[in-house]
């Protein structure tokens, strides 16, 4: 079970993004995953989710700038989250994780969005 986030980066304010999450491990392909951001001294927050079937949910701050999606294979997922028009207050580590019963947390990627 491992989960790697990439993709990353310095971006001005408005600009786009794309990560992606590895996810090894047949579990994930059959669970709802999630995007999670952690801003500078703040809890982690579930920002995007995608369930199995494609199902999609955002928080109120990134709906409408934010899509999710994922690509399942027998052992492997792949989620990826397009970030367009970004925002500063969009700043922080970004990890994925399934949303029910979270599997130990990857490093992360780091966003940060000047003004």
């Amino acid at each position: 079970v491992q989960l790697q986030a990439s993709g990353g980066g310095l971006v001005q304010a408005g600009g786009s993004l794309r990560l992606s999450c590895a996810a090894s491990g047949s579990i994930f392909s059959v669970s709802a995953m999630g995007w999670y951001r952690q801003a500078p001294g703040k809890q982690r927050e579930l920002i995007a989710a995608i369930t199995s079937g494609g199902g999609t949910n955002y928080a109120a701050s990134v709906k409408g700038r934010f899509t999710i999606s994922r690509d399942n294979a027998k052992s492997k997922s792949t989620v990826y989250l397009q970030m367009n028009s970004l925002k500063p207050e969009d700043t922080g580590v970004y990890y994925c994780n399934a949303v029910s019963n979270p599997r130990p947390w990857g490093q992360g990627t780091l966003v940060t969005v000047s003004s």
